[in-house]
């Protein structure tokens, strides 16, 4: 039986590159390489797009990205580039070959990867690939946008107000008076364009509120400032095209005072309940609601619902959806479908089988 080519591509030049290095190691330990022929393409901090010859481990250390690492010294035959097909794959050139791709599971999150446009190239070269299409990856990865789009649909959600560093810069005193007479303190703020908790502060009067859009604007020309909303973290993954299914949903209780990027992906403090301790009814709203809205942007594959449920009255809350959430064994997307029946070994099979049932819908 002919193996099916599939091309795990991660790295990216995002803030998330080294979170996107943790979920294709562990994608390649996991994957069935006897269904499977992996090709594991690697893009680097500048954007160049190399064949990863080296071992698992050296992706998770971050060796292979040293100057004596020959990935990066032999360009000649690890050097990638992409071949646009009439058929059902495309093809990538590396170095003095040419290989037929099945389909492409890019695991990259953050900007230039989670956000439609690799979705777009893949498009563009008439190739499967894992997760969400360009829309759905770009609704979903701007806050802001997305957040107006729950607004329209009438989506409960903790208020909002989105601020441009530009005009911030112009006026100051005028968009944080603008700020403080839309939301009390404190407040969360974020870039509207990135993901993993980078670059999100929280906020308890109008000094750390300017330190803080100052450190968002680092990452995105357009900052989010929430209100703060005293709740439970519920968190609810979605698999599926046309017809996506809902697993049973897992509460975070954060070290720190907030789900920050430390907490998830380095101290390991955090408490994790899976399922959530949670009343039947609010479980099945929660489900719902997070297929409600994985249908609202025209998700497809997959995507990693948040919620708050709010202390004082049990209201459920949309906080955001990702449509590549971190992929690792111990990620919360797959915890959540394990908890549900499926195994992360099947799960990526899963996907894989999506990303080709939606390329040949449309095809």
């Amino acid at each position: 039986m002919k193996k099916t080519n599939v091309m795990v591509l991660f790295g990216g030049k995002s803030h998330e590159h080294e979170v996107s290095l943790m979920s294709a190691a562990s994608i390649l330990r996991a994957i069935n390489k006897e269904k499977y022929n992996i090709i594991p393409v690697v893009i680097t901090k500048e954007g160049n797009w190399q064949r990863y010859n080296s071992t698992v481990k050296e992706i998770e250390s971050g060796e292979w990205e040293g100057i004596k690492n020959m990935l990066l010294n032999d360009e000649k035959t690890s050097s990638v580039s992409l071949i646009p097909q009439k058929s059902n794959s495309g093809s990538i050139a590396l170095g003095g070959t040419v290989e037929d791709i099945d389909v492409v599971f890019p695991v990259l999150h953050g900007p230039f990867g989670e956000d439609g446009t690799i979705q777009g190239l893949l498009e563009t070269i008439n190739v499967p690939y894992v997760g969400a299409g360009v829309l759905a990856s770009a609704v979903a990865m701007d806050k802001a946008v997305v957040k107006a789009l729950f607004k329209a649909e009438d989506i409960p959600q903790a208020d909002y107000t989105v601020v441009y560093r530009k005009k911030y810069e112009e006026s100051p005193i005028r968009e944080l008076e603008a700020i403080e007479e839309r939301l009390k303190y404190p407040v969360f703020v974020k870039p509207a364009n990135l993901g993993s908790s980078v670059g999100i502060s929280k906020a308890r009067n109008r000094q750390q509120l300017m330190a803080a859009i100052e450190e968002a604007s680092r990452y995105d020309r357009k900052i989010v400032i929430e209100e703060n909303i005293n709740a439970r973290e519920i968190e609810c993954s979605v698999l599926g095209n046309d017809e996506p299914i809902a697993s049973l949903p897992a509460e975070i209780i954060p070290s720190h005072e907030f789900y920050d990027y430390q907490d998830k992906y380095f101290d390991g403090k955090t408490q994790f309940i899976i399922p959530a301790d949670l009343p039947k009814e609010t479980i099945e709203k929660i489900r719902s609601l997070a297929i409600k809205v994985y249908r609202l942007i025209d998700c497809s594959g997959l995507a990693r619902v948040d919620f708050f449920i709010e202390k004082s009255t049990n209201r459920i809350l949309i906080n955001e959806i990702n449509t590549m959430p971190g992929f690792t064994k111990i990620s919360m997307y797959p915890k959540m479908w394990e908890a549900s029946g499926i195994k992360y070994e099947e799960l990526i099979n899963r996907l894989i089988d999506l990303a080709i049932e939606r390329f040949n819908e449309r095809n």
